[in-house]
This record gives structure tokens, C-alpha cells and sequence, in this order.
């Protein structure tokens, strides 16, 4: 692969925000998906006094090609974590809060309780936040998909991460079928909640498996939408096949808005979380 173009050379930020939200994350013991994953958007995020947590340990039961957050046995959840989330939230001052969470395959309900658990936690500290949960797919636990909808957050997103035809390759233990099948089942849950997803392109997808794609979000009744660039965390993850031009993610953009989806945000470095709450405030 050729060297990163210059659209993708990324500026570093020094901001005291930055050590701000360093102190409250290592003070309150908590994960976010911004280190462990290697956001290249973490500097710029913690300078503006966020960060999306990231609940259920540092360990994620699946081995996706693509991602930086490391596969292994991870331990027991931790029962205060939720708390701590929400006193995180009301000492950044956050108005639009994002949780996420490694793939926890060994608990009987995927962990859907402490999600639960975690908004209820931010409600009662931080009522006027907007809460967005970013969440695995329970393994299609339906019964743990209720129960996190039953919490009461303001977007459940679920990200596909990429077309169909590549699922095998770049997420071998999960199923497209499954995730578009999660995010139509939140319809008759809990009518409040906005539906969310994202991908990721320079794996090697055509236009066609794109735009088919975001075709099977909308029938999903997915209504907010994120693209962005695959960056490969390290030579044992999957390479990039492409570095895609900035014109094409704005095409791409334009298309999801004709499609119907309500916020659409398409760049090379945009991630499911990044200015999260700039999407759903412009709704």
C-alpha cells in the first residue's frame, strides 16, 4: 500500500482539556474506546473534554481482523463501572455522553445489564445529558437487545463496519444478517430510541456493495449514519486496500441523504462516535 495521502496526516493538539480528561479517566479507572482502539481522532476529542467510554474491561471475546482492541479471556465485569461512568460524565460536563463496550461473548446476556445499568447511572447524575450506546450484537439475544432499549437512551447504534461480501474476512465471528436484523428489531422496543450505524471503507468493497449496503440500513430503519476511512492499527491486522479520496466520501454523504437517513456523517476521518452529538443535534 501506498503512503498515507496528505488528507489523512493528522495534526497534533496540545490543549489542557487534553490532560483534563487524561486525570478524570485514570482517577475514576475507566477504559475508552479512543486509546484502546487507537482513535486517530483521541487527541482532538480529548481537547474538547471528551471521550466515548468504553464499559466491560479492556478485553474483547472476538478477534475482528480490523480492530486494535486485544482478544483474550477478559475478567469479570466490574459492578461499580456503571457509577463511574456517570460521575466521569458530570465531572466533563458532558451534554451528549457515548458508551461503547468490547464484544463480552461469555456473559449470558452479552452485558446488556450494565449498559442498562450505565444509562440509568448517567440519568440520575447528569438528567439533561443525551445518552448514545454503541453496542455488540448480544450474539442476536434478542431478550438483552430489550433490555438495553428498555433503559431508555437516546441512540442505540450498531455498527456494520463493512459490506456483506466482506464479513467473513473482516469480522469472521459475526454475521451481516444478524446486525441488520438487530438494528430493524429495535423498532417495535422502544420508538424514542434513534437507530445508528457505520462503516468503514478501503477494505476492498465496490460502489455497488456500498450503496447496497446503506440500502439494507435504511430497510433496517437505521436513521443516522457514519463513514469513515479503515486505517490498519498494525501489520497483523488486515491491510488497506485503498485510501478512498475525500470527493468520494462527500458523494457518499449525499447519496445516504437522498436514501432518507436523518444524519449522515462521511469523511475519511469520521468514526461512529466522532462530534457525535453534532449529528443528532442537527435533527
Amino acid at each position: 500500500m501506498n503512503p498515507k495521502p496528505a488528507w489523512l496526516r493528522k495534526k497534533l493538539i496540545a490543549d489542557p482539556n487534553q490532560q483534563l480528561v487524561e486525570d478524570t479517566l485514570a482517577g475514576l479507572r475507566l477504559n475508552t474506546v479512543c486509546r484502546e482502539a487507537g482513535c486517530p481522532n483521541s487527541g482532538e476529542c480529548f481537547a474538547r473534554g471528551t471521550a466515548t467510554f468504553l464499559i466491560l474491561g479492556d478485553v474483547c471475546t472476538r478477534d475482528c481482523r480490523f480492530c486494535a482492541v486485544r482478544g483474550g479471556a477478559p475478567s469479570a465485569p466490574d459492578a461499580e463501572e456503571p457509577e463511574r461512568v456517570a460521575r466521569a460524565v458530570a465531572a466533563l460536563g458532558l451534554r451528549h455522553a457515548v458508551v461503547t463496550s468490547v464484544t463480552r461473548d461469555d456473559l449470558p446476556d452479552g452485558g446488556a445489564r450494565f449498559f442498562a445499568a450505565t444509562v440509568a447511572a448517567v440519568r440520575q447524575t447528569s438528567p439533561a445529558a443525551r445518552i448514545e450506546l454503541l453496542i455488540p450484537d448480544f450474539a442476536g439475544d434478542r431478550a438483552a437487545l430489550a433490555a438495553v432499549a428498555a433503559a431508555g437512551p437516546d441512540v442505540i447504534g450498531h455498527n456494520m463496519e463493512t459490506v456483506a461480501a466482506l464479513y467473513a474476512d473482516v469480522r469472521p465471528q459475526a454475521d451481516y444478517r444478524r446486525s441488520l436484523s438487530l438494528l430493524s428489531g429495535l423498532a417495535g422496543m422502544n420508538g424514542g430510541i434513534r437507530r445508528k450505524s457505520g462503516f468503514m471503507l478501503g477494505l476492498g468493497e465496490s460502489r455497488a456493495q456500498v450503496l447496497a449496503l446503506m440500502e439494507d440500513l435504511r430497510a433496517a430503519g437505521c436513521e443516522l449514519l457514519t463513514i469513515g476511512q479503515y486505517l490498519a492499527p498494525t501489520r497483523a491486522h488486515l491491510p488497506v486496500v485503498e485510501y478512498v479520496r475525500p470527493d468520494v466520501f462527500s458523494e457518499y454523504g449525499d447519496i445516504a441523504k437522498s436514501m432518507g437517513f436523518l444524519g449522515v456523517q462521511s469523511a475519511p476521518f469520521v468514526r461512529s462516535s466522532y462530534r457525535a452529538e453534532s449529528a443528532f443535534e442537527r435533527l
